[in-house]
């Protein structure tokens, strides 16, 4: 069983004011790390919090 909580991607859109689609395409640049779970992606919040401290200054 997961211990992580999974984000949506529309969590994580809501999260970092951005777009659901500029949430995929960081999943498919792999800029943001993901799982995907049947047709869904779901992103952890550690994998975000990292997500942040790379690309915020």
């Amino acid at each position: 069983m997961l211990s992580k909580p999974l984000l949506t991607v529309h969590d994580a859109a809501d999260m970092l004011k951005v777009q659901e689609a500029t949430i995929r395409q960081w999943i498919r640049s792999r800029r943001i790390r993901a799982i995907k779970l049947g047709k869904e992606w779901r992103i952890t919040v550690p994998d975000l919090e990292e997500f942040l401290q790379k690309n915020t200054n």
